[in-house]
C-alpha cells in the first residue's frame, strides 16, 4: 500500500447512508477497462443447452453477438446486441452485453469455458421493490451442445478469510474482507466513494482452478456485480449494474483490476 492511499485512509471517516454520492460518480474514476477485449469468438456460433429447458445459439460477428433461442420458452425471439470478451484464462471468456432499453434493460454476462464447454450465465434486471427499482440477477448453467451433461457450478468457499486490495485504476481503490462463503465487506480506500463500506451477501462459485465467481447484491444502493477473479494472476474482470436515482436511467460499469492479497486469516482451534 502506497503511503499517499494510507494517509488517504487514515483521513477518512464514517459516512451516513444520506450523504452516499451518485452511483455515476464512479464513471469516470474507473475509466475504460484496461484488459483488451479478445476477438477470438468472432465469426463463431455456439449453441448452448441451459439447466431451465432453453437451449440457445450465440453467434459472434463483426463485435455484436446474436442469440436465438431454438427450444423452450419464448423459441424463436432473438436479438443482436455489441458485446465485450476477454479471455480470463486460455478458452475461458468473459462475455457481456446489454439488451432492452431503461427499465427494461438487462445486462447478461456470460462466463463460456470451451475447453470444458461449461456455460455460466448472469441476467440482471430491474425490478419495482416497494415503490423503488432495485436489482435482480438470475443465474443459469448451462454445457455447449455435445461436450457433455449439464451440470450446476459448485459454489467455492475459496475466498473465505482473504482480505484483497483491489486497484482498478490509479485513482479507484478497494479494499474486500470475505468473512464466510456468504458474507462480504468492501471498503472504499480512495476514488469517488471515497470513505464508503457496506457489509453485502454474496455468492461464489468455482470456475477453473485459482478462477472463482463472485456475485453481490448491495444493500444500500440498487447496485449488482459480477466478477471473475483470478487468484493464481491476481487480476479481477467484471462489470457493476444499476439503477441511477438522480438521472432515472441504467448505469453500466465494466471494469477488470489488479489486486493484492493483503492477508487471511485463521482462527485458532481453541
Amino acid at each position: 500500500m502506497t503511503q499517499n492511499t494510507a494517509t488517504a485512509q487514515a483521513d477518512n471517516g464514517y459516512v451516513p447512508q444520506d450523504e452516499w454520492p451518485a452511483v455515476t460518480a464512479m464513471l469516470e474514476g474507473f475509466g475504460d477497462p484496461s484488459l483488451p477485449a479478445s476477438n477470438k469468438l468472432e465469426g463463431t456460433s455456439l449453441e448452448i443447452v441451459f439447466d431451465n429447458g432453453w437451449t440457445i445459439t450465440h453467434a459472434f460477428d463483426s463485435g455484436q453477438v446474436t442469440w436465438t433461442i431454438i427450444d423452450g420458452e419464448n423459441a424463436g425471439a432473438t436479438g443482436t446486441h455489441p458485446y465485450r470478451a476477454v479471455e480470463v484464462r486460455e478458452e475461458i471468456f468473459y462475455v457481456d452485453f446489454l439488451k432492452g432499453e431503461g427499465t427494461k434493460t438487462q445486462d447478461v454476462t456470460m462466463i463460456i469455458n470451451r475447453a470444458d464447454g461449461k456455460v455460466t450465465v448472469a441476467d440482471s434486471s430491474f425490478v419495482n421493490r416497494d415503490g423503488e427499482v432495485r436489482m435482480h440477477t438470475g443465474f443459469l448453467s448451462g454445457r455447449v451442445a455435445g461436450t457433455g451433461e449439464l451440470e450446476p457450478r459448485a459454489e467455492s468457499n475459496e475466498l473465505v478469510g482473504k482480505r484483497i486490495f483491489y486497484r482498478y485504476s490509479p485513482t479507484e481503490r478497494y479494499e474486500h474482507i470475505y468473512l464466510n462463503s456468504g458474507t462480504f465487506v468492501w471498503y472504499c480506500i480512495e476514488g469517488a466513494e471515497s470513505g464508503l463500506g457496506d457489509v453485502d451477501p454474496i455468492r461464489v462459485f468455482e470456475l477453473a482452478d485459482g478462477v472463482v465467481l463472485l456475485y453481490w447484491s448491495e444493500t444500500v444502493m440498487p447496485v449488482e456485480s459480477f466478477v471473475v477473479i483470478d487468484l493464481t494472476n491476481e487480476r479481477s474482470i467484471g462489470r457493476m449494474f444499476c439503477w441511477d436515482g438522480p438521472t432515472l436511467a441504467p448505469m453500466h460499469l465494466p471494469f477488470d483490476s489488479k489486486f493484492t492479497v493483503l492477508n487471511e486469516t485463521h482462527y485458532p482451534a481453541g
